[in-house]
């Protein structure tokens, strides 16, 4: 039997509806979770000023998920600024503010720290200190304080729900709860256009040289399609492609062709590739017997080393053989499993750090340096790297905007690395992450993906 203690707590499950009234948001769906300390609101365009001579920070949130076209702008007095770290293990420097929360019947002040959480599942937090005495939590439940219909989203926030006017896009991917892809799917949504996610696994294709045809579970055809963004991983290469040049065939633009992505996940052709348009790369080496290996090492200049899978992805299969004998010992061992792999020169003066630049249609949009983390010489986001803004030298700038157009990719994402002969390619990536480089840089990359469709399509047209 509860205790009377017991009953007179809220019981939440492991998500709720919330309402912050002071702030303008009559709701706000919140992640209940009692393994974080303090409790977090999705802010953007965070900026601190005074007033009455105390310090205050407005802010703007998008408190619906998956739905930037509502913005509520917010100010409030700051109470602290407080090192938080993440769960991803990372830590960050927040503004702290208190507002009153409704949940239920029950209204309380609560700490809230501004941080911006379009990565995130939920766009609030509650964490236990603001539960404490409270709340009880059945982590198998949610949404035990009642549910809010889309209808009544709109109704609170003024939002008019109209049907797509635009083009009808399809992204083809195999994840649609990947960050990169939500934010794609939302970016066409906001500018007016039918969006569809296409799973590679459930496409299958009629070769017909008359009628062409991509058929969808279960026998559906899918007709009239405006164009498809391709965003293959790389064990789905293959029959991805296979799918993106059926799409081409169908007369349907594709935001980059299947020639262009094969090309760049052949990491070894791809080098080849840029070598051959006069761009700049570390030096790299490739054999395929073991008996090459000692001469493949001295090749590239000797160890420190870097060995790289072809097959690798996001800094897997990439490793550091930093003396002679652990390079021997690490090709031969992934020779040994017949995996075909390069040996490249290892950019000391780099310092553990790599540039990201994002190219659309020839032209560089964002760019952020890589970071490795401590005791990590790979500066991959996925990796653990952090990522910050830079401005690159206009040498970087057209060395990365080469790069995308020798291998024929209208959206790409070009890794330079800063060596003291000058910028060095890494690689060229054709489905490149939009988390890491939209949360440093605070752009809208996946809506310039979009409107770089909208121009090409109408010049098609």
């Amino acid at each position: 039997m509860p205790t009377e203690q017991q009953r007179d707590k809220i019981i939440v499950g492991s998500e709720e509806w919330v309402q912050l009234p002071h702030l303008g948001m009559p709701a706000i769906k919140a992640r209940v979770d009692s393994g974080a300390k303090t409790s977090a609101l999705h802010a953007f365009n965070i900026q601190p000023f005074r007033r009455a001579d105390l310090p205050w920070v407005s802010f703007e949130v998008h408190p619906l998920q998956g739905n930037r076209k509502v913005a509520v702008r917010c100010e409030a007095q700051v109470v602290d600024r407080r090192v938080v770290r993440s769960s991803s293990g990372s830590s960050e420097q927040r503004y702290v503010i208190r507002s009153p929360m409704r949940l239920g019947e029950q209204v309380w002040e609560i700490e809230l720290t501004l941080t911006n959480r379009d990565s995130m599942g939920y766009r609030m937090l509650l964490g236990r200190e603001a539960m404490t005495g409270r709340i009880l939590v059945d982590p198998a439940e949610h949404l035990l304080q009642g549910r809010i219909r889309d209808t009544e989203l709109h109704d609170m926030y003024g939002v008019v729900k109209s049907s797509p006017t635009g083009l009808k896009i399809a992204l083809l991917a195999s994840n649609p709860e990947l960050y990169s892809n939500q934010r794609i799917i939302e970016a066409g949504e906001e500018r007016g256009h039918e969006m569809s996610f296409l799973s590679i696994k459930d496409c299958y294709i009629k070769l017909d040289d008359e009628n062409p045809e991509v058929h969808y579970r279960g026998g559906h055809i899918i007709r009239e399609l405006d164009a498809v963004i391709p965003r293959i991983r790389p064990s789905a290469t293959f029959y991805g492609c296979a799918l993106t040049r059926q799409f081409e065939s169908m007369g349907v633009y594709v935001q980059n062709t299947a020639t262009a992505i094969s090309q760049s996940r052949d990491k070894l052709f791809s080098l080849q590739l840029l070598i051959k348009s006069g761009l700049d790369i570390p030096v790299t080496g490739f054999a395929n017997s073991p008996m090459d290996t000692k001469e493949l090492i001295e090749m590239v200049g000797g160890a420190p080393l870097i060995v790289k899978l072809l097959e690798g992805a996001q800094g897997r299969g990439v490793v550091l053989a930093e003396t002679k004998k652990a390079a021997e010992s690490v090709i031969n061992a992934f020779k040994a499993v017949k995996a075909n792999l390069l040996v490249q020169e290892f950019i000391k003066e780099a310092g553990g750090k790599d540039l990201r630049l994002f190219v659309i249609d020839g032209k560089v949009v964002a760019s952020i340096q890589r970071a490795a983390a401590p005791g990590e010489f790979r500066a991959n986001v996925h990796q653990g790297g952090t990522a910050t803004v830079i401005k690159p030298t206009p040498e970087e700038r057209r060395l990365a905007i080469r790069a995308a157009k020798a291998m024929g990719l209208a959206v790409a994402g070009v890794d330079i690395i800063r060596s003291k002969s000058g910028p060095l390619l890494l690689e060229v990536n054709s489905s490149p992450g939009l988390e890491g480089i939209e949360r440093a840089t605070e752009k809208d990359i996946a809506g310039l993906m979009i409107t770089a469709i909208e121009k090409q399509v109408k010049r098609d047209r």
